[in-house]
């Protein structure tokens, strides 16, 4: 790489910029950011985030340490996302837009499956329902209209269209409201057919166990695993890397037999997670089996109450010794496609004037929004060990804003 810059500032005739062209080189690498925008899942970042770390040793990633014999890398993490969802079995893929193209393409190859209109979404990246269908060989049958969709429609598809399967799609990134009707999961499982639920952002259980106290509101209405699979889904499907709090992946739970045909598939193979993720996710899985909420990032960042972020608020102010700045009242939000327009009472600092720019080129980048003229770091989703990190950037940043008296700057 460093050749590379140095031949590029020679043909530019720009050698004595050499060094600081071998810098921007290197930023564009993949590196630890301080996410102090607030939003916890943010997709820019890698959604929800996530240590994990394993020795460089072999792993019974493809071996039965019991009979000896070559075993199934979804095996034993399949296994505990099943018993932690309450389903028959489980298997993982890639992501969630790979677990729709994987199970449509097992259940419904050449074969018509009805939707929703009002459930042909696109989410990030291009994402579409119906061209994911069109990929797995499904073919897409629309019931309903945007607003409306009964069970009768979802009837006349199966008895009149042959549809083998309704595919219910969890509206994840917006709402529709005033004059709706949608059918239920419940009321789908009456018809006779395979229910395939893409309940997206990964909710594991409604009634939150692994969290002391009752569920925060924030998540009312918001669909999860287990809920969806006693209503009466043959399968659900839903990411790794939102609300779940693990690494990316794509999770299918469900029937048994619905399950291993998608395993079956040779979709399978070029979709399936390596040992690390498989790793990462077991060690997510077992700590939703203990209840140890805390031992998941993401749902210790989301549910720490605002008056504590407050204080840290005001510490980090004090230790950067910023004149103009302030410890205030804010609002998180979930982010990741989930939960739109809902918001979760959080604090941060407002610094006046718009600081977003030199606090993302630091060497330590910090990701701040501005609001209403002011910067704003909410900590609800700043790591508290980066608390310090976090007030020597405001500080050196204030620093540096034209008219500032230095003297007033903390060592």
């Amino acid at each position: 790489m460093l050749v590379e810059v140095a031949r590029e500032a020679i043909a530019a005739d720009r050698v004595d910029e050499a060094a600081e062209l071998a810098r921007r080189r290197e930023r564009v690498l993949l590196t630890p950011v301080i996410n102090a925008t607030g939003v916890l899942l943010h997709t820019n970042l890698g959604r929800a985030p996530l240590a994990h770390a394993v020795d460089a040793s072999y792993t019974n990633l493809e071996l039965d340490l019991e009979t000896g014999a070559r075993g199934s890398r979804q095996a034993v993490v399949g296994r505990l996302l099943a018993t932690a969802c309450g389903a028959e079995a489980a298997i993982v893929v890639n992501n969630c837009a790979s677990a729709v193209l994987l199970a449509l393409a097992a259940l419904g190859a050449g074969r018509p499956v009805a939707v929703s209109r009002g459930e042909l979404v696109e989410i990030g990246g291009a994402f579409r329902v119906p061209d994911v269908m069109a990929q797995s060989g499904a073919q897409l049958v629309e019931v309903g209209t945007t607003n409306r969709t009964r069970l009768a429609d979802y009837g006349r598809a199966v008895d009149e269209a042959g549809a083998v399967a309704t595919l219910k799609v969890h509206q994840s990134n917006y709402r529709i409201v005033g004059f709706t009707e949608e059918t239920s999961v419940a009321e789908l499982a009456t018809l006779g057919v395979p229910v395939v639920a893409d309940i997206g952002s990964g909710l594991l259980d409604s009634a939150c166990p692994w969290l002391d106290g009752p569920p925060p509101r924030w998540l009312d209405g918001e669909p999860a695993a287990r809920q969806t699979l006693a209503a009466g889904a043959d399968l659900v499907l839903f990411s790794g890397d939102k609300l779940f709090g693990g690494p990316q992946a794509g999770i299918i739970a469900g029937r048994a037999d619905l399950v291993a045909a998608c395993g079956r598939h040779p979709l399978a193979r070029a979709l399936r997670p390596g040992g690390l993720v498989l790793s990462a996710l077991q060690a997510t899985t077992l700590a939703y089996l203990r209840r140890d909420g805390q031992a998941i990032p993401f749902w210790r960042m989301a549910s720490v109450p605002a008056a504590g972020l407050r204080k840290r608020a005001s510490a980090v102010i004090d230790r950067a010794g910023l004149a103009g700045a302030r410890a205030v009242d804010t609002e998180s939000v979930p982010g990741g496609g989930t939960l739109p327009g809902v918001t979760i009472p959080s604090a941060g600092i407002r610094l006046p004037g718009d600081h977003v720019d030199a606090l993302r080129r630091r060497d330590r980048p910090v990701i701040a929004r501005v609001d209403g003229g002011a910067t704003i770091c909410d900590l609800r989703t700043v790591n508290p060990d980066d608390d310090h990190a976090l007030a020597d950037a405001l500080a050196a940043t204030e620093a540096d804003a034209p008219g500032h008296d230095r003297s007033r700057v903390a060592p």
